[in-house]
């Protein structure tokens, strides 16, 4: 076995990411408050291929020393914008048919890998304050809430770790329901 060579791994230019086909999927981030936690996403949103990025409140906005740290390059290829408010940005995806799908332990939550998105449906997937998570009034705003199942003792994960899991979740059950025919 050898490690491939970077230049062997068929990465995209900034400018064929951006005139890829994108993801059904777009993040919004409530009131993040690590810089590395928003480059962090950054850079998994490029690797999926999200659609935008919609930084919300207090959540840190490129270009910022410390977002570039961890987006590596990201900030340059995701499409993003920002928003004072989360409610507004939120409000905005309603109107443009996305379903909008709190990352939440709430009341009614679906475990992750119980929820399985339509095939053409359009998801805007929120992401909450790392001690707070999402605010209530964001989520009175939600169709649904996804809940990540865990089992130690801690009772969430970082932002970073929650938007990878998700995104990678939701991507494999497409590719998956794409190879199956699953409508």
């Amino acid at each position: 076995m050898r490690k491939l060579l970077n230049m062997e791994l068929g990465r995209k230019s900034v400018e064929e990411y951006r005139n890829s086909r994108k993801s059904r999927f777009v993040i919004v981030l409530d009131n993040v408050r690590s810089h590395n936690n928003v480059g962090s996403v950054f850079r998994t949103a490029d690797a999926f291929l999200t659609k935008k990025i919609f930084l919300c409140g207090i959540t840190a906005k490129p270009p910022h020393r410390d977002i570039q740290k961890t987006a590596l390059g990201a900030t340059e290829s995701v499409e993003w914008s920002y928003y004072e408010s989360t409610v507004d940005a939120v409000k905005v995806l309603k109107a443009e048919g996305y379903r909008i799908i709190g990352i939440e332990q709430a009341e009614g939550s679906i475990e992750l890998q119980n929820f399985k998105p339509g095939k053409e449906e359009k998801c805007a997937l929120i992401f909450g304050h790392e001690v707070n998570g999402v605010d209530q009034k964001v989520l009175e705003l939600c169709d649904i809430c996804l809940e990540i199942p865990q089992f130690g003792t801690k009772h969430s994960f970082n932002i970073a770790v929650s938007a990878g899991i998700v995104l990678w979740e939701l991507n494999r059950y497409l590719t998956l329901s794409q190879e199956e025919g699953v409508p």
